[in-house]
């Protein structure tokens, strides 16, 4: 069983060494202990990849995906089951949210799963979803 789902405000974080990476780190070695793999979906998986390559360089986005192939994270394909699909339309047809954080959000709500960010733009489904807000500063 999945412990929490991980949007890719979180892996940025980590990745960055912001003021979340601690906690972020503490969650995903509590998951290898514990065998409950995070939860990434496969579009925030490309979000994260994207975000690197734009930033730094397609060598390093490779890079950065082969270390979330080593993490205790499960990815969840969006195109086997469309109720993720479908639940992340609603919410970009009546939320103003990026079409990624759609998709975080509705695997948090399909798997009743706490959603682990600090992307502010989450507060629109804080009252659907449990979210755990990790620091920004």
């Amino acid at each position: 069983m999945a412990a929490r789902v991980l949007d890719s405000w979180a892996l940025m974080a980590f990745f960055e060494d912001e003021p979340a990476a601690a906690e972020v780190e503490r969650y995903l070695d509590e998951a290898e202990s514990t065998g409950n793999e995070l939860l990434l979906t496969a579009i925030n998986w490309g979000e994260v990849y994207y975000s690197v390559m734009r930033a730094a360089s397609q060598a390093e986005a490779e890079r950065i995906a082969a270390e979330m192939g080593t993490m205790p994270v499960q990815i969840v394909p969006a195109g086997e089951d469309l109720r993720l699909t479908r639940q992340a339309a609603v919410y970009k047809a009546t939320r103003r949210m990026s079409y990624a954080d759609c998709f975080a959000a509705a695997a948090a709500r399909l798997h009743g799963l706490e959603l682990l960010t600090g992307d502010p733009e989450f507060r629109q489904v804080a009252g659907e979803i449990a979210i755990h807000w990790l620091p920004t500063r």
